[in-house]
């Protein structure tokens, strides 16, 4: 099972950067998102290809043709929160405020209920696993913001597992879909999207997808964007993991899907049998 979704920000929208932080910075930027989008619809057009689009409520107030466009073209429309920030800067309430406004803004577009969400850089934590809650009393059935491994925007580690599983918190149930793993000589191996897809060599990314029976790909209009401005700001490291490989991604992407068959989110929930599912009990 190999899962196609693209998470729709700017490509500005990069996490723990004073000059990006927050909206009133954004307004000084240039904006790249049409064409960005439309290079993506356009490839999955050519291919009769579905995705997921995790879209900030940002994007859906300020570019709502955007959303009418990914809705149009038959394309399974979520949530990426409305202003990009990490779960764990965030009180309880401040995350249910940003997750009904996306909502809402999304909604409003398409006439259709937003079932699913993605957090900003994978930010749900052991120590935030709260969100879950939240989600599940606002109506979301499925995440998709479980990144089971160590990372630089938290993780959650002792998430034990790497495949699709219930989760159980607070008398409530969602449907979570991870970020896929590999376990190579005890090296928990991630390959399927952002900036991991942009930094391995295909063919070994084409020997990682042929080796794994489920995949949750997660993809940026900047990933494929080679002309976007540089953000001085960041420094040497994040800019080389930021920039490294746009270039030959566009290429790399259409390639992906061309060897590999690929379904959306909801396809995906239809197919698997959630009452064969691991339950994960948070408290």
């Amino acid at each position: 099972m190999n899962i196609l979704s693209f998470d729709i920000e700017e490509w500005f929208h990069i996490l723990d950067n004073e000059a990006t932080r927050n909206e009133a910075q954004w307004g000084g930027f240039e904006t790249r998102i049409h064409r960005n989008t439309d290079r993506i619809l356009d490839l999955l057009g050519s291919l009769d290809q579905k995705a997921t689009f995790f879209c900030l409520g940002w994007i859906a107030g300020k570019y709502p043709e955007i959303i009418r466009k990914l809705d149009l073209a038959g394309h399974e429309i979520a949530s990426h929160s409305t202003y990009h920030q990490l779960v764990y800067e965030q009180s309880r309430d401040e995350f249910r405020e940003d997750l009904r406004t996306s909502i809402a803004l999304i909604e409003d577009i398409t006439g259709k209920k937003v079932r699913a969400f993605r957090a900003p850089g994978f930010s749900i934590t052991e120590n935030t696993a709260w969100a879950f809650e939240i989600l599940i009393e606002n109506g979301i059935q499925i995440d998709c913001s479980v990144f089971p491994a160590p990372r630089t925007h938290g993780g959650f580690s002792s998430f034990r597992s790497s495949r699709p599983a219930l989760i159980s918190i607070g008398g409530g149930r969602l449907k979570e879909f991870p970020i896929n793993l590999l376990d190579i000589l005890g090296y928990k191996c991630i390959f399927s999207g952002g900036g991991y897809f942009r930094l391995l060599p295909y063919p070994l990314i084409k020997k990682l997808m042929n080796r794994s029976d489920y995949v949750m790909t997660y993809f940026h209009p900047r990933d494929f964007d080679p002309d976007q401005p540089l953000l001085k700001e960041l420094s040497y490291i994040r800019r080389f993991k930021s920039y490294y490989g746009i270039t030959s991604a566009f290429r790399r992407l259409e390639l992906l899907l061309r060897d590999f068959t690929f379904i959306d989110l909801d396809m995906a929930d239809r197919l698997i049998d959630w009452d064969k599912a691991e339950t994960i009990d948070l408290k």
